[in-house]
């Protein structure tokens, strides 16, 4: 009998520890934000702590990490003549230390949003004033070799302000792996590449080569269903998200739904989705005068119902993320310097804040990487 329990309260144990995650947070640097920070972030609570931080970097705005965590990638979002960087830092699980490797060339300026392949070995990053992307090998020993690919995006659409020319705004990976997809703000249009992992070109355009969004919307971001049958599109300037059944890097348009309430009459700042790990809710992030996160439930169709908005508590969330449990969403608010952390009912969708606040400087990037 005693054993027994032993077992039990050892698995207990264990499972609590396995809902522990290092939390990393990609900031702007312009005013007092030294880079990047790593939190402990137990899904189990909400709980937070602050590990470590880098000493300095330039604006390491969006991240990815490495499959075995041992490598944080991170683009160097600025505007030079030339063009903006990614950088490599290994990173130490029992220090919490992120310690610089190296940077390249990101081909063009403004790198906004960075992905990485399952085996570590390729990293893609989107440019947006450049209007390009570029693919970039991964050394053995977690440095990044320069580009094996410059793309550059042609085109524009119907406001003549923001969409003079192509702003590619973020790149993903589809859940297969066999495409890459690249919303671009300027040119209403989704391109989708095949990606060949063993080539030392990996990107070739597919056919068909894009799918397009309305005129003036400006796509930002996506996300798939947990099944990948479905494909999730938020536009930045139209304020909706564009719902398409995704099969082998085509995309059939299903449903598009607004993601603020229809007396809204302001200008949509539409920026972040994220669906839940059971695919039963989707949420976007609204900026501008919103700042709201916008709930939905998903059918089993696929198709979305609105149900609620939960504010921010804060300006500007560029960003947000849900932590791989499910368990919690966390908002970082880039103008007012905070990170929220809400709890998710699992049963509705909707959003109770914790009454945690993390006080970062210009937060606008969250990752989660399970803690050994």
């Amino acid at each position: 009998m005693q054993f027994r329990l032993f077992i039990l309260s050892l698995l207990i144990s264990l499972s609590c520890f396995s809902q522990k995650y290092f939390l990393f947070i990609g900031t702007y640097t312009a005013s007092t934000s030294k880079g990047i920070y790593v939190y402990q972030f137990d899904a189990a609570t909400g709980e937070t702590k602050w590990l470590n931080n880098t000493d300095s970097a330039s604006n390491p705005s969006f991240l990815t990490i490495a499959p075995d965590g041992k490598h944080v990638y991170a683009v160097n979002e600025v505007s030079r003549q030339q063009a903006g960087f990614v950088a490599s830092y290994s990173f130490d699980a029992s220090t919490a230390k992120l310690t610089f490797v190296n940077k390249q060339s990101s081909g063009s300026e403004n790198p906004c949003h960075i992905s990485i392949t399952k085996d570590g070995k390729w990293l893609v990053a989107a440019n947006y004033t450049g209007g390009t992307l570029a693919s970039f090998p991964v050394n053995a020993d977690g440095s990044i070799a320069p580009f094996a690919q410059h793309i550059i995006h042609t085109g524009k659409s119907v406001d003549a302000i923001r969409q003079d020319r192509p702003h590619v705004h973020s790149v993903f990976f589809s859940p297969d792996e066999k495409y890459l997809l690249t919303p671009d703000l300027g040119t209403d249009q989704i391109s989708v590449y095949q990606f060949h992992s063993k080539s030392a070109q990996p990107l070739r355009a597919a056919n068909p080569a894009y799918f397009t969004t309305e005129p003036g919307s400006g796509p930002r971001h996506l996300c798939f269903a947990p099944n990948g049958k479905k494909l999730y599109v938020i536009t930045e300037m139209g304020g909706f998200v564009s719902v398409f059944d995704y099969k082998n890097g085509q995309a059939n348009f299903e449903q598009q739904i607004a993601t603020h309430p229809s007396m809204y009459t302001g200008q949509p700042g539409s920026a972040d989705i994220h669906i839940t790990p059971d695919g039963k809710f989707l949420y976007a992030s609204n900026r501008g005068k919103e700042n709201n996160i916008a709930i939905f439930s998903v059918a089993p169709d696929g198709l979305l119902s609105s149900i609620g908005y939960e504010s921010t508590r804060g300006e500007g969330p560029r960003n947000f993320n849900i932590d791989p449990t499910g368990n919690f969403l966390l908002v970082a608010n880039q103008k007012t310097d905070n990170i929220e952390v809400f709890k998710i009912n699992k049963h509705s969708g909707l959003l109770t804040h914790t009454g945690t606040t993390l006080h970062i400087p210009n937060p606008v990037c969250i990752k989660f990487f399970p803690k050994p």
